[in-house]
């Protein structure tokens, strides 16, 4: 009787917060393996900008005003912004 609590806290944990962050997980790792040329993506750092090029783990981002390219990581960006969001 004295472990049946201890179960069940870990069972809420395991779904409260394990299986939540391993969701959010797999769903970034999808959208870094889905990145492509042209796509408009915001780094960690709050920086928006065009997919230039990409090799394994660097992509080269075009950044208004003046088209500068930068590298970054790819493990750096955060997300692909939609252009319907303008």
């Amino acid at each position: 009787m004295g472990i049946l609590p201890l179960v069940l806290m870990f069972g809420i944990m395991y779904f409260l917060l394990i299986l939540p962050m391993q969701r959010q997980r797999k769903r970034t790792q999808e959208m870094l393996g889905s990145l492509k040329n042209g796509d408009i993506v915001q780094t960690s750092g709050g920086l928006v900008g065009s997919i230039v090029s990409l090799t394994d783990d660097v992509v080269v981002l075009r950044v208004k005003p003046d088209n500068v390219k930068l590298q970054v990581l790819r493990s750096a960006v955060s997300g692909v912004v939609n252009p319907e969001e303008k």
